[in-house]
C-alpha cells in the first residue's frame, strides 16, 4: 500500500542543477521520515538526506550546501532540489520512507558527465 515514485533523474553537465521528486501514496507521508539514499555501481548504497514531519533536516557531508531537501506536505511528495553538481554524485538516487521499517522507491538514475 506504500508506493514511493522518484522522477527527474537525467544527464547534466558539472556545476548544473537537478530537482528530484518522490511522490507517495498511503498515509506514511504524514508520519515518516522521509529522504534520499544513492548507490554508484559498485558501491553501496549512501545516505544523503533526510527531512522528518518537523522539517528537521540532516544532509550527508558531501552534499550539504549544494543540495536541499523539502516536502510538501498537501502535495505528499518529497523533493531533493541539487545544485552544483559534481561527477562523484553520479549514481541511482532513490527515495525511502522510514517509519517502523524503510520503504523504497525504484530509483531515478542521475549522471554527472561533461
Amino acid at each position: 500500500q506504500v508506493q514511493l515514485v522518484e522522477s527527474g533523474g537525467g544527464l547534466v553537465q558539472p556545476g548544473g542543477s537537478l530537482r528530484l521528486s518522490c511522490a507517495t501514496s498511503g498515509n506514511i507521508f504524514l508520519y515518516a521520515v522521509m529522504g534520499w539514499y544513492r548507490q554508484a555501481p559498485g558501491k553501496e548504497r549512501e545516505f544523503v538526506s533526510s527531512i522528518t514531519t518537523n522539517n528537521f533536516l540532516n544532509y550527508e557531508d558531501s552534499v550539504k550546501g549544494r543540495f536541499t531537501i523539502s516536502r510538501d506536505n498537501a502535495k505528499k511528495i518529497v523533493y531533493l532540489e541539487m545544485n552544483n553538481l559534481k561527477p562523484e554524485d553520479t549514481a541511482v538516487y532513490y527515495c525511502y520512507a522510514l517509519l517502523r521499517e524503510y520503504y523504497w522507491g525504484q530509483g531515478t538514475q542521475v549522471t554527472v558527465s561533461s
